[in-house]
C-alpha cells in the first residue's frame, strides 16, 4: 500500500481487484469537496466508479470530468469525522481539489483560564471542532515560552484542561494556543499568577563547572552568537562542555551573564 499524507489528512491508494481505492479522513467543518475525475487508462469513460462518505454510497453525478461531493446531505454536525473512499479504476488517478476543507481547524474559545494555588494551569474551552494540540507558554526573559502541550479533545462541546506550572518568583502570564494547517496561531486570554516565591540568585563555581540557583528554576544559556546551548529546569546546571568565553543566563524572571575560563 502507498500512503501520501497531505497536512494532517491522511490519503491512502488501497490495490484492489477491481481498481484502486483513495481514502481521506478528516473533519467535517461545512464545506464541500471538488473532484477532478481524468478519463480511465483505456479512453473509455471516467476513472471514478463509486465515492462513499461514511460508509454510504454518494448519489452525486460522478460520470463527469469534475464534481463536487456534497457533504451537507449526510446530516453531519461541524466537528463531525468524516471518511470519504474513492473507488477508481487503475492506471488513472482522481484529485481532490481542496482536501484542505476537512482538515481541523483551530476554532476554540477560552471561556476561562486561571492558575491555582496548587501552581495548576486550568482552561475551559468550547467550539473545538477538531482535536487539536494545545501549547502552554509563559511570558519570561521578554519572551513567550513553550512549557508543553495537552492533547485538545474536540468535539465541539464544552472541554476542560489542566497543566502543572512551575511560576518564577513575582507576577507570572500563561496562555494556550493551537496552530492549526494554516499555520497561524489561536490564542487564549493570559491567565494571570502571583508568586509569593523569594527571588531566585545564581552561582558560578569554577571549580566543578556548575552553575548554582538558590531554588528550582526554568532556564537558558546562550552563547555569544546568541544561539542557545543549554536550557531545562533544576537547581544547577553542569557546564562543564561549554567552551571558555562569555555566556547568558536566562532564570527564574530574570537576565544575566557569566564568563566561563
Amino acid at each position: 500500500m502507498n500512503k501520501y499524507i497531505l497536512n494532517i489528512i491522511l490519503i491512502s491508494f488501497s490495490f484492489l481487484a477491481f481498481g484502486q481505492q483513495l481514502t481521506l479522513n478528516g473533519v467535517y467543518q461545512g464545506d464541500n469537496l471538488y473532484v477532478m475525475n481524468p478519463f480511465s487508462s483505456s479512453g473509455v469513460g471516467f476513472c471514478i466508479q463509486e465515492v462513499r462518505v461514511n460508509d454510504k454510497v454518494s448519489t452525486d453525478e460522478i460520470a463527469s470530468s469534475a464534481f463536487e461531493i456534497d457533504l451537507s446531505q449526510y446530516n453531519l454536525k461541524k466537528g463531525d469525522a468524516v471518511k470519504i473512499v474513492i473507488k477508481h479504476k487503475q492506471g488513472c488517478n482522481p484529485k481532490i481539489l481542496n482536501p484542505n476543507v476537512i482538515q481541523t481547524k483551530s476554532t476554540f474559545r477560552a471561556t476561562k483560564i486561571v492558575v491555582g494555588r496548587d501552581k495548576i494551569l486550568r482552561w475551559t474551552t468550547t467550539g473545538e471542532t477538531g482535536s487539536l494540540d494545545f501549547i502552554i507558554e509563559q511570558y519570561r526573559w521578554n519572551k513567550w515560552v513553550k512549557l508543553g502541550k495537552v492533547k485538545g479533545k474536540g468535539g465541539n462541546k464544552t472541554n476542560q484542561y489542566t497543566f502543572k506550572i512551575i511560576p518564577h518568583s513575582g507576577q507570572n502570564k500563561f496562555r494556550v494556543k493551537q496552530i492549526d494547517h494554516s499555520k497561524k496561531a489561536r490564542y487564549s486570554q493570559d491567565a494571570v499568577y502571583r508568586s509569593m516565591l523569594p527571588q531566585v540568585s545564581f552561582e558560578y563555581k569554577k571549580s566543578n563547572n556548575e552553575i548554582k540557583f538558590s531554588s528550582l528554576t526554568m532556564y537558558e544559556i546562550y552563547n555569544g552568537f546568541g544561539n542557545i546551548v543549554l536550557k531545562g529546569t533544576g537547581e544547577s546546571v553542569n557546564v562543564q562542555k561549554l567552551k571558555a568565553g562569555n555566556y547568558y543566563l536566562n532564570y527564574d524572571n530574570k537576565m544575566d551573564a557569566f564568563k566561563k575560563k
